[in-house]
């Protein structure tokens, strides 16, 4: 079935998350499910004598998918989940054109709804400060093992599934960087702030004492001494950063990643070099942070300026 060849396709070839590739299986099936009539027995025995090309054809249309928006739209759900359901479908399109199924992409014709654009959550760097001047037991490999993956996801910026595959030879002591591997396979090297490097080296030695048989050379362990999940990390995080003196809002890794990128832009940082940091591929994706930043020159110009509360 070609739906399924299609979804092996995201999995092999574009190495989608398994997150990505169930919501892109279930958006294109709400889809067929709207298009196609399944309580039609008769259309349905119809169907099945033809070609898929066939069936494509008939109902992977631009007509057919602004009718599944219009949808979609009166049963209220957001114009972000909309456009989600509008990739999805566009993705399958491609493939559909790319295998001679289709001659076009019809959702290239169909105009997406506005979204509004949400501004990234961040910490402040006072509320960053008071988390990394915390005490802890630096013998304790899981109270250190904690603490690491916080400050390697704020001081770097890596990503949750990032920092779940970091190896212990990632690490280039020598020049004090990581070398990750990002989307798409890409790897980038990021670098590791005096502060931290300092604390790794400690983690590291308690770590391969306590984990002498850590096979796969993982930077991180469960308590268990299993590779550390994505759920894993959330709850490290959320846990870590409860009762943190100036700490509000959500408390996850990648709310940590909009704080490194917030906090460079503030202290001059440029856009392309935070890019390459956090492993966009286009600075069009980085370019969001550049409105937190004048959010806050916003803040202080106003508090600052003389006729501000005349």
């Amino acid at each position: 079935m070609l739906r399924e060849r299609f979804i092996e396709y995201l999995k092999i070839e574009r190495r989608y998350s398994p997150r990505t590739v169930a919501l892109y299986r279930k958006y294109i099936d709400d889809f067929y499910n709207f298009v196609v009539p399944l309580s039609d027995a008769d259309n349905k025995n119809e169907r099945a004598d033809r070609s898929e090309r066939e069936n494509e054809r008939e109902f992977m249309t631009s007509l057919m998918v602004r009718s599944f928006i219009a949808a979609t739209l009166e049963s209220g759900l957001s114009s972000r989940t909309i456009n989600l359901k509008l990739s999805a479908l566009s993705s399958y399109s491609n493939f559909l054109v790319k295998h001679g199924f289709i001659e076009s992409n019809p959702v290239k014709r169909v105009k997406k709804p506005k979204q509004s654009k949400r501004l990234p959550e961040f910490h402040t760097t006072s509320a960053i400060d008071n988390y990394i001047g915390k005490s802890m037991d630096k013998d304790d490999i899981i109270a250190s093992r904690d603490r690491i993956m916080v400050l390697i996801l704020y001081s770097t910026g890596i990503r949750r599934a990032e920092l779940a595959n970091l190896r212990i030879g990632d690490w280039d002591i020598g020049r004090s960087l990581f070398r990750v591997i990002g989307k798409g396979d890409k790897m980038r090297e990021v670098p590791v702030p005096d502060y931290l490097h300092n604390e790794l080296i400690q983690y590291i030695e308690l770590f391969k004492d306590y984990y002498p048989n850590n096979d796969d050379k993982f930077l991180f362990l469960t308590d268990a001494g299993k590779p550390i999940y994505l759920s894993f990390v959330n709850k490290v995080v959320k846990r870590e950063l409860s009762g943190v003196e100036g700490l509000t809002g959500k408390r996850s890794p990648h709310t940590l990643r909009h704080s490194l990128a917030t906090h460079l832009l503030n202290n001059g940082a440029d856009l392309n070099s935070i890019k390459e940091v956090l492993g966009h591929s286009s600075l069009a994706a980085t370019q969001v942070y550049t409105h937190n930043s004048f959010e806050q020159l916003k803040k202080v110009f106003l508090t600052a300026h003389p006729r501000a509360k005349k």
